[in-house]
């Protein structure tokens, strides 16, 4: 059995071509398996952002092995990017090779544009038991995200953001956290932005709190 703080480098066969992954290995014992996606790849948005670490930190905490992987056309990831459009197949990819793979329930969680993205394909996904949106975005990029799927998806869902987040204004996000069924939780880490920065560790702690009380697993 591999180790559990091992990392495995790979490609997942995506519909658009290789999509390059890590996967951060979790307890041979684990209860979940989960995945995070990336931000807006055009604004330089990776797997190895570090919003995306700390989220993978967080639920890898628990022993849940952990896929990060880049969107196509990022990294060494074949295609191009396309908008959101093809992006959530690449995420239905990733999906797929978790519940293959690991047979367990699994916990999706995205950052702004993967968040946008990623729910898109998470949401209806049986297999996916629990959501987490981080830096949701509103206004972003030209752009104005809307989540109307989220009035229909009853999994647990939480919702963490900067009350200076420049994309999501807290009245806008506020609105469409109100519209999302339930259950969910929503979560303001004072006088953080978008990226969280210097507010990393309070998201973290967000994320393990609400896993520990969700789905009732302790690390």
């Amino acid at each position: 059995m591999a180790d559990h703080g091992h990392v495995r480098s790979f490609h997942l066969d995506g519909p658009a071509g290789k999509l390059e992954a890590l996967l951060n290995v979790g307890s041979p014992t684990a209860e979940y398996a989960a995945i995070v996606t990336h931000p807006h790849p055009l604004y330089g948005g990776t797997m190895h952002n570090k919003v995306v670490f700390h989220a993978m930190k967080a639920l890898h905490s628990f022993g849940f092995p952990v896929l990060r992987f880049n969107f196509r056309g990022t990294g060494t990831s074949a295609g191009e990017h396309d908008y959101g459009r093809g992006e959530i197949d690449d995420v239905r990819t990733a999906l797929r090779w978790m519940r293959d793979e690991f047979h367990l329930p699994i916990v999706f969680a995205g950052f702004s544009f993967g968040s946008a993205t990623g729910m898109r394909a998470a949401c209806p996904d049986p297999e996916v038991e629990a959501l987490i949106s981080l830096g949701t975005p509103i206004n972003a990029e030209g752009r104005l995200y809307t989540y109307a799927l989220l009035e229909e998806c009853t999994k647990p869902k939480l919702f963490v953001s900067g009350d200076h987040d420049e994309f999501a204004p807290v009245a806008m996000l506020a609105k469409v956290v109100d519209l999302a069924a339930e259950p969910k939780r929503f979560v303001l880490v004072k006088d953080a932005d978008h990226f969280f920065a210097g507010h990393l560790d309070e998201m973290r702690a967000a994320i393990v709190l609400w896993i520990g009380e969700t789905l009732g697993v302790s690390r």
